[in-house]
């Protein structure tokens, strides 16, 4: 998972590159049989964005228009769902200093941003009693 922090008056397409940057882990090389998607909001969808997810070598993944999901939507068998991302925004909401910026450093916000997803983490793999 890769984290950077910047101010909220700044658009998220313009993080896109920075974001992929400072992911820790290296990641194994994507393969036709094995892509490697990037879920992003509608907040992603522009030509930059996919021209920076393929120079990472990611597969995009946008919800559809609303028009589209209206389609969707009646057809049968197709349940709503809400997107990874805006799932992982609400959980970060649970956190008061996440939700709230406290920090007036940069370094301690990004601290408290990590122990945040150590947090979930650990509580998505049901290792908690």
């Amino acid at each position: 998972m890769g984290l950077a922090v910047e101010g909220a008056n700044r658009p998220d397409m313009k993080m896109v590159e920075e974001t992929l940057e400072s992911i820790p882990v290296e990641r194994p090389e994507p393969t036709a049989e094995e892509p490697q998607g990037l879920c992003l909001d509608r907040g992603y969808a522009y030509d930059e964005v996919q021209e920076i997810a393929e120079e990472f070598h990611f597969t995009t993944h946008l919800p559809p228009d609303k028009g589209e999901a209206q389609k969707v939507k009646r057809k049968a068998g197709h349940k709503a769902r809400r997107w990874v991302v805006e799932r992982t925004h609400s959980w970060m909401n649970r956190f008061r200093g996440v939700l709230i910026r406290w920090c007036k450093k940069a370094e301690n916000y990004i601290a408290l941003l990590h122990m945040a997803f150590a947090f979930l983490i650990y509580r998505r793999m049901g290792l908690t009693g």
